[in-house]
């Protein structure tokens, strides 16, 4: 017989209710139409503040460096989408509570969150770029960075009861962050992979992946949420790197082109969504017609450049096919007509590519899942 803590149990219990009604209503809206003409709003969220530096390098405070990042990408923005309003949550040497930065970003109904940091290490060999979405921590180092990063409430009085007996340094606490559905998954593994490949390709850094683990501050957001981390302070190279203006102007200009793709391709969709009028078809003419003709496949890998379709490019992995959309290149595995078994496929392929996710295409044109879906149910 398996005991569990009452406390920890309604806890979850109360997790999974919320999320699941979240999920319904984000699906409800999206459904119903409700008016939506691109991404107008973005919240950037600069790490740590105030009494909390973050992570403390030889001359440097993380705090420091995310805002002067975050200030640069927001400008960045402004000047050539002016009709996008940029929100930050803090704009000085301030600190700010991690559930109201999450706050803030409901609040304004914010299309997109992006929290900016620095990373650490014990050694001072590591070095590069990685970005975050919600998820279980695939290894230990995850768990790590989210646990460092998470501690930062540790400042905030009563935290234990604010975040619901959330404790930073205890991994049992974790546990809430294994029955979580992030109903904004894609998107955010989506962006946080067009950051990566901007790191990559342009600024030259270091590329450490998308990896997914269970940081507060994109706990509750109810938008597509990433948390990037810019490099790390404890190695030299980066550091002095990071604690320069042209350092930050090109990891700022890296993170603005990969909002760039990002919101192309959101705003194509939205419009795509806005211009779909309900029809009431009867059930003679449904059996009359021809099912649509979508497929649905696993993205594993995207490019500004294109990768030879060799198995050793993709970790020995065979039937790899190529699309090209937006000027990227995107990497496939399966070819799926049911949603459920792309499902089932894409968690195979996630025990070797951790950050893989489903697109459906709509003969050879990527359109999105959303409306796959609502187009095969018909």
């Amino acid at each position: 017989m398996v005991f569990v803590n009452k406390s920890i149990f309604f806890r979850i219990f109360t997790l999974i209710s919320v999320v699941l009604l979240t999920s319904s209503l984000n699906f409800y809206a999206f459904g119903q139409g409700i008016e939506n003409d691109g991404l107008n709003k973005i919240v950037i969220d600069p790490g740590h503040g105030g009494s909390d530096p973050g992570t403390i390098g030889s001359k440097t405070y993380e705090k420091n460096i995310t805002l002067s990042i975050a200030l640069k990408l927001g400008t960045l923005i402004k000047d050539t989408f002016p009709n996008v309003e940029v929100i930050y949550t803090r704009k000085n040497d301030k600190f700010v509570p991690l559930d109201e930065r999450t706050r803030i970003a409901n609040s304004e109904k914010a299309d997109l969150f992006i929290s900016i940091h620095c990373n650490a290490n014990p050694s001072r060999s590591p070095y590069g770029t990685e970005t975050y979405v919600l998820g279980l921590h695939k290894s230990e180092d995850n768990l790590d960075v989210a646990m460092r990063e998470n501690a930062v409430i540790t400042y905030e009085d009563n935290y234990s009861s604010k975040y619901e007996g959330y404790d930073p340094k205890s991994t049992e606490s974790y546990i809430i962050f294994t029955l979580m559905q992030n109903a904004y998954l894609d998107q955010s593994l989506k962006l946080a992979n067009d950051v990566q490949t901007e790191f990559r390709e342009q600024t030259h850094r270091f590329d450490r992946g998308v990896k997914q683990a269970g940081f507060l501050v994109l706990w509750k957001t109810s938008m597509p949420s990433i948390l990037i981390e810019t490099g790390f302070l404890s190695n030299s190279k980066e550091e002095a790197f990071l604690n320069t203006d042209s350092g930050q102007d090109r990891i700022a200009n890296a993170i603005f082109k990969a909002f760039n793709y990002y919101k192309k391709s959101y705003d194509i969709k939205n419009s795509f969504v806005s211009k779909i009028e309900p029809t009431i078809v009867n059930d003679s003419s449904v059996s009359n017609q021809e099912k649509p003709d979508i497929t649905f496949k696993v993205q594993i890998k995207s490019s500004r450049k294109r990768i030879p379709l060799s198995p050793k490019n993709f970790k020995n992995l065979n039937g790899i096919d190529e699309i090209v959309s937006d000027g990227t290149y995107k990497y496939t595995v399966g070819n799926k007509k049911s949603y459920s078994e792309i499902v089932v496929y894409c968690q195979q392929i996630r025990k070797k590519f951790p950050d893989a996710f489903i697109i459906a295409l709509k003969g050879s044109k990527i359109i999105p899942l959303d409306i796959a879906l609502k187009e095969i149910s018909i």
